[in-house]
């Protein structure tokens, strides 16, 4: 074999060898892209079904018809329905004192009883408010002072249906030591399946769902984590 001819093989064998590892890097690209495809749909059908489960827990919370006696009541603002319900229970006897969470700044006492229409004295005695809280999360921290502040072991929180998983998952994050009742307040029936054809149900529903998912990643990060990731979970449930 004269040289012409073994430079001629090597280069073949040369090229043969490049496109092997063409062909090689390619195949694994290819089984990437094939993993997190799949990935990527599995991901997508757990949280269809998660939102599925979500929106129908939701859809068939209803407010208790019997209370058993609390220590005290919470109310987180966002309608009038929660505070007149909460105030209800306040009159029943149901708790011994009320925090109305996460009131306007600019809302006085006064100005809040008249537009609640609450008893004077009632309302005078036992109504706390809470002007400090921005947020759910800021509601349960604010919750947790006032409960500690009473030493109450059991009370009873009071809000929308929807926003009462999330609301929950907080105060048992900063009330492990207090037994929280939910009271979910309803506006509009869901339990018949229509918040698939109410196209504004749907959307809070989905909504707070994502909320609700930011919220449970935050509950599950370590004390010492990092406060980057505290303030990117925070900013994602507000």
């Amino acid at each position: 074999m004269d040289a012409r001819e073994s430079v001629e093989r090597h280069q073949v064998g040369g090229r043969d060898g490049e496109k092997s590892t063409r062909v090689s890097s390619l195949s694994r690209i290819w089984q990437r892209v094939r993993i997190a495809l799949w990935g990527g749909a599995g991901l997508s059908l757990a949280l269809a079904v998660g939102f599925g489960a979500f929106a129908e827990h939701i859809s068939f919370l209803t407010q208790p018809t019997e209370m058993p006696t609390a220590d005290g009541i919470i109310v987180l603002t966002g309608g009038q329905s929660r505070l007149s319900a909460a105030l209800d229970l306040l009159k029943e006897g149901k708790g011994k004192r009320l925090l109305i969470s996460g009131v306007n700044p600019h809302a006085g006492r006064k100005a809040l009883r008249v537009v609640t229409g609450s008893d004077k004295q009632l309302f005078t005695c036992c109504v706390d408010i809470d002007h400090l809280a921005l947020d759910t999360v800021g509601n349960a921290e604010q919750s947790a002072k006032w409960v500690a502040e009473h030493d109450y072991g059991r009370v009873i929180l009071v809000t929308n249906n929807y926003h009462m998983p999330r609301s929950l998952l907080e105060m048992h994050r900063l009330l492990p030591g207090a037994s929280v009742e939910p009271y979910p307040v309803v506006n509009s029936r869901l339990d018949d399946g229509s918040w698939l054809t109410k196209p504004d149900a749907l959307r809070v529903l989905a909504t707070e769902y994502v909320k609700y998912l930011a919220a449970l990643a935050r509950s599950v990060l370590p004390a010492n984590a990092p406060a980057e990731q505290k303030a990117i979970m925070s900013a994602a449930i507000e």
